[in-house]
């Protein structure tokens, strides 16, 4: 018995967004500001986004998940998010009766007035800002009308007691950011700000990626979770193309 923790737990970045794309081209071309209209709660998958979500639910409509698919899923409230939930659902990727929730507590991290800059913007247009992150980090740095990543941990272990509670013993998807990912790893695997920051500086978490934590009994008192995969692109790659574009103002550096 697994007890307050989930059989299964899987951590699912979006597919491709429309952002991810602009802010991919801005930064190409040395553009202070990300060609998006509107809020970024609203930006949509791109094309290709649409084409890894399916390709992330056909993987899990395979046999060799048969009997392992998810049978609740998390989703942030973010356009991209629930599409990438909905599109792996339609492609068979969830287990019969498979429970759909949207968590406003897995949304992105809120950038706050740094939200459509790029890094090079940032330096150009808010240059106490950039000097403040640099001194802080960003696992601390909050700018105005924002958050830090420990803003973001906060909710997210939140999102965890509220799993134990209610799914315990399931099988859990959550469809969520970049951000939300790594800090969730670091809730779960109870990781330092140093050790956070160096997994985020190895590499960005690709588009529709898998992290999965498979219950172990013996992990600890009461058992725990306990990390079997990070950021698998096998799924993806096997039907299209790969991403790992950070997201709109979440710049490499720490």
């Amino acid at each position: 018995m697994s007890g307050r923790w989930p059989e299964t737990l899987w951590l699912v970045r979006h597919g491709q967004s429309a952002g991810n794309v602009a802010r991919d081209a801005a930064s190409a071309a040395g553009d202070y500001r990300i060609a998006v209209e509107g809020r970024d709660v609203d930006v949509p998958l791109s094309a290709l986004g649409e084409e890894q979500a399916d390709a992330l639910g056909h993987w899990f409509a395979g046999e060799e998940f048969e009997d392992d698919r998810p049978d609740v899923l998390l989703v942030s409230p973010y356009v991209r998010a629930r599409q990438t939930a909905d599109r792996f659902a339609g492609a068979g990727g969830g287990a019969d009766g498979l429970i759909q929730c949207v968590d406003e507590r897995l949304r992105e991290k809120e950038f706050g007035i740094l939200d459509g800059l790029t890094t090079a913007g940032i330096h150009a247009e808010l240059p106490d800002q950039a000097e403040f992150r640099r001194i802080l980090g960003k696992f601390y740095h909050r700018p105005p009308g924002g958050e830090s990543w420990c803003d973001v941990i906060f909710r997210l272990r939140a999102v965890m007691d509220t799993i134990a509670l209610h799914y315990a013993g399931r099988r859990v998807m959550i469809v969520a950011h970049q951000v939300v990912v790594l800090c969730l790893r670091y809730v779960i695997e109870h990781l330092s700000e140093d050790e956070i920051l160096a997994i985020d500086r190895a590499g960005d978490v690709a588009n529709c990626s898998v992290t999965r934590y498979r219950f172990d009994p013996v992990a600890g008192p009461q058992g725990g979770l306990v990390l079997d995969l990070y950021n698998q692109t096998a799924p993806v790659r096997a039907e299209t193309a790969v991403t790992s574009e950070p997201d709109r103002s979440e710049a490499k550096s720490a």
